[in-house]
């Protein structure tokens, strides 16, 4: 399928910001500190907006990925171990740039025992350590359902607990095989559980055959387990080895999408083309704040 104008429109204005001189400091500080970004290794098309602005989701647990999953760029060569110094270098980084939010996230790592949870939570805690004002969002794998390894992550005290959910239930088998729809939803739901006080997020794409009922009932399910910050975005194919595109949603469908999921409940909904779970992330945040605090 051709990329539609509302798209190619987009990322090339995107792409313009790659080139100025802040993205191109963080895109070498980052390598200066041999650390991953999502926005690189999942050819996030928002990258160039986002690093010119100085912020980044940061890929903790390396950049290879355990899974297969049919969608995602992360490469699925061999992990290697976790780097002990890895969550100080990233809380270093985030004070230099001054960040006042920090997004990470991880390929799934299904070789630990813990699935990297205990990564997770040291990074909680330095970036708190090092800048006690910061606000942090985990962006975490499904840890094959483990309770133990979500509460780890949780008694770090993370401002919101993100886990994305991808896609409806039917296309699990083709872009999700190793993943379960419920195992996800179950999740987030213990992670309200067991802090209550604590946002939860999860994030959807489109574009990979679903049906609008099936997406109505995803967004359902999501409600039901409880979760508070909602991002819908468009998906593209990262290469022709990856699932095809089925469709392209149109900025004013996403809109409607938008808007129908502030009526089930979500406290915040961010839907566009080119929106991405990350993206905009303390903003969201706010939003969700402001319809609690009024």
């Amino acid at each position: 399928m051709r990329f539609p104008a509302w798209i190619l429109e987009e990322v090339k204005d995107l792409k313009r910001n790659l080139r100025d001189a802040a993205s191109s400091g963080v895109r070498v500080e980052l390598a200066e500190n041999r650390l991953h970004t999502v926005c690189q290794e999942a050819l996030c098309p928002n990258k160039g907006e986002c690093f010119s602005h100085g912020e980044a989701t940061f890929l903790i647990l390396g950049d290879a990925c355990t899974r297969n999953c049919g969608f995602c760029a992360v490469s699925k060569k061999k992990p290697i171990p976790p780097d002990p110094d890895e969550p100080k270098k990233i809380a270093e980084l985030a004070r230099k740039w001054n960040l006042k939010y920090a997004v990470f996230t991880s390929p799934t790592r299904d070789d630990l025992s813990d699935g990297g949870a205990e990564h997770f939570a040291q990074t909680i805690t330095k970036l708190k350590n090092i800048i006690p004002e910061i606000k942090t969002e985990p962006l975490v794998p499904d840890f094959k359902g483990s309770f133990k390894a979500l509460e780890t992550v949780l008694n770090a005290n993370p401002d919101v607990f993100g886990h994305n959910i991808e896609t409806v239930p039917s296309n699990y088998e083709k872009a999700r095989k190793e993943a379960d729809y419920r195992r996800s939803l179950n999740l987030i739901k213990n992670s309200k559980k067991l802090r209550s006080d604590i946002f939860t997020k999860s994030g959807l794409i489109l574009g990979l055959g679903e049906t609008d009922k099936e997406i109505e009932n995803t967004l359902n399910d999501l409600r039901e387990h409880e979760v508070d910050l909602l991002t819908m975005g468009q998906y593209l194919a990262p290469s022709k080895k990856h699932l095809p595109v089925e469709k392209y949603y149109t900025p004013e469908e996403f809109k409607e999408w938008g808007e129908k999921a502030k009526k089930m409940g979500f406290k915040a909904v961010l839907s566009g083309p080119l929106v991405r779970s990350s993206y905009k992330a303390g903003y969201l945040y706010e939003q969700a704040r402001k319809s609690i605090d009024g």
